[in-house]
């Protein structure tokens, strides 16, 4: 069983799974709140996992997560974390149960509101080693929450804020690639895409991290090597293996910083209606972001088709647009339901992200607006 100690420390293989009561006792958990939704719940993945948990440690489940993660979320899951008297958390499924999860392990050790702790109010100084321990099981091969210091939750005045502190990290990570065997063909591709944007959004920021360079470099040269066959055949374990490993070095990559791509995705993402997934937004947002950023990352596209398999005089951003439209995604925004009402807002929401900071080139309010507005058509 391969062993990574990384950031944290990574359980990585197909039945790593068998090691959640092992790794939960090594963490000091010894009455686990299991933070998870009613999709992972309903489909058995939950019990897969809790069939490896010792019959001496007490079972609490939350499975209230929303398809993006809440404030009130959050605060329902830490009152069911004390009235249980639990004492670590134990995340199953994608990016959201794991954010949820970060959030109430902020709240164990600090006091409400949630919004100080976020990054763009210097929350990061305030969130301390004194939160409760994380473990973090994902079910799908995109958001790399695992291995992330990052917590995207939205709030209960709408806003949806990244939450990014050292103490974030998971204390474990067990990467079972057989937990993303029943993903559907349109969940993968799109999970698939986000790590993707990870990847090529990491390798791009100005900020100088050239280690974080390489692991996004050989995550966009994996993910782009197996996301079709994971898409098309679910059950192909090479193909699975590949992602969810594209996907964790793509989270490992982003400590270095995101970009315009998620400073959209964001403020989209935390709308109440339509209901919008993280890694589709970032997908068909791309090719948009991609042309803005062309002259300002010297020449690092051409490395990055390296990477993709692609020939030199290959534009980037058309191939993603090919690429999202040959992987079954929407074309475009206004195909995702989004309203052209909310570009005004959406862009004065983008400009104040904290992933607009290492963007390759700044942006401002009409840079947004331009930049959704194409993403429209």
């Amino acid at each position: 069983m391969p062993t990574i100690t990384y950031l944290t420390t990574i359980q990585f293989d197909f039945g790593a799974v068998k090691l959640v009561g092992t790794e939960a006792k090594a963490v000091g958990i010894s009455r686990p709140l299991f933070v998870t939704d009613q999709g992972v719940a309903g489909c058995g993945i939950l019990n897969k996992v809790l069939e490896f948990i010792p019959d001496t440690m007490p079972i609490t489940i939350f499975d209230g997560t929303p398809e993006n993660p809440t404030e009130a979320a959050v605060l329902q899951a830490l009152q069911v974390y004390r009235e249980n008297e639990c004492d670590g958390l134990i995340a199953v499924g994608g990016g959201s149960p794991m954010d949820l999860a970060k959030g109430v392990a902020i709240l164990t050790a600090h006091k409400p509101p949630l919004k100080q702790y976020a990054a763009i109010f210097g929350g990061a100084k305030k969130i301390s080693d004194k939160v409760a321990p994380v473990i973090a099981i994902p079910t799908t091969a995109g958001t790399g929450s695992e291995v992330g210091r990052g917590a995207i939750l939205t709030l209960n005045d709408g806003r949806k804020l990244g939450f990014s502190s050292p103490y974030n990290i998971p204390r474990r990570a067990i990467c079972d690639p057989e937990l993303t065997f029943g993903l559907p063909r349109g969940l993968t591709a799109a999970t698939g895409m986000d790590a993707v944007a990870h990847c090529i959004e990491t390798y791009i920021s100005p900020v100088i991290n050239p280690p974080a360079e390489g692991i996004a470099i050989e995550g966009l040269r994996r993910a782009m090597g197996f996301i079709e066959r994971a898409v098309a055949d679910g059950s192909d374990r090479k193909a699975r293996w590949e992602m969810m490993m594209a996907a964790m070095m793509g989270a490992m990559s982003f400590q270095k910083g995101l970009g315009a791509v998620h400073a959209i995705s964001h403020p989209l993402g935390g709308m109440q209606e339509p209901r919008l997934h993280h890694g589709t937004l970032n997908a068909v947002v791309m090719p948009a972001v991609l042309r803005f950023n062309a002259n300002h990352v010297g020449d690092k596209y051409s490395r990055l088709r390296q990477a993709m398999g692609l020939d030199e005089g290959v534009d980037l951003p058309s191939f993603i647009s090919e690429f999202n439209s040959k992987l079954g995604l929407p074309a475009n925004l206004r195909e995702m339901g989004v309203p052209a009402s909310v570009v005004v807002p959406m862009s004065a929401a983008a400009e104040v992200d904290h992933c607009n900071a290492t963007n390759p080139r700044p942006a401002t309010k009409v840079d947004y607006e331009k930049l959704i507005n194409e993403a429209m058509s």
